[in-house]
């Protein structure tokens, strides 16, 4: 019988521990979606946009 106790606290404490993997994981994922988000964001904002010269026909930024 002991050794069925010591089995099913392993199997709680596993448990236990996978769910909170899984929360941390799920956090630190939205915080790194947040930060992604947030530069793309911002190098959009930050790049010029370019028009083709008629002339050359190269591109220059406007």
């Amino acid at each position: 019988m002991p050794p069925l106790i010591v089995l099913a606290a392993a199997a709680a404490g596993a448990l236990f521990g996978a769910k909170a993997l899984k929360r941390e994981w799920a956090r630190v994922n939205a915080r790194l979606d947040e930060a992604e988000r947030a530069d793309a964001a911002r190098d959009r904002t930050a790049r010029p946009t370019l028009k083709k010269d008629p002339t050359s026909g190269e591109w220059r930024p406007e």
